[in-house]
């Protein structure tokens, strides 16, 4: 079974959503990268996720946005934008904070649900889970899963150990 295989069973997909999202951003010119748990994905083992995080350049994101509301089911959040389908249980989250802007320039094509996507950096990912960890915001669950993702990462790559803040060091007993 090919990852799209089992991304299209598991997210009990009627149409491939991330393939019409490609499409649109191809379509339109848009940058973007992924960010999130399935960027983790891309560098550290895997772990099942129906999120994909993604950033997109900001002078575009209204354009996307005209052009997804058309289809798609769209709840709007202080940093983000979460965007559902009635045919898909992947669900895709807009990253709007402007601290990931700049991700989009430095990021590398890598392979994401058996798709070739761009994917911010493993530094950008850490530093995006960093943040997202240390935000006092956040549900508690999503903070420990964040944590989790900051530990993937470090232990695939060493060195990543020097840019935590004390604070997570400490709490993540490194």
């Amino acid at each position: 079974m090919t990852k799209k295989e089992f991304v299209k069973r598991v997210a009990k997909e009627k149409k491939d959503l991330l393939q019409e999202f490609i499409n649109i951003f191809e379509r339109k010119k848009i940058s973007f990268c992924v960010v999130g748990g399935l960027a983790v994905n891309a560098y550290a083992e895997p772990v099942v996720s129906l999120d994909l995080d993604v950033v997109i350049a900001g002078d575009k994101l209204e354009d996307f946005l005209f052009e997804i509301t058309k289809k798609y089911k769209i709840r709007k959040y202080f940093n983000s934008i979460n965007i559902t389908s009635p045919f898909s249980d992947l669900r895709i989250q807009v990253q709007t904070d402007l601290r990931y802007q700049n991700f989009i320039q430095r990021a590398k094509c890598k392979d994401v649900l058996g798709y070739r996507l761009p994917v911010a950096t493993i530094e950008d990912v850490l530093q995006g889970k960093i943040w997202a960890a240390l935000d006092e915001t956040r549900r508690p669950s999503k903070r420990q899963k964040d944590l989790a993702d900051i530990l993937r990462l470090v232990e695939t790559k060493k060195s990543l150990v020097s840019l935590l803040p004390y604070s997570l060091r400490r709490k993540l007993s490194l």
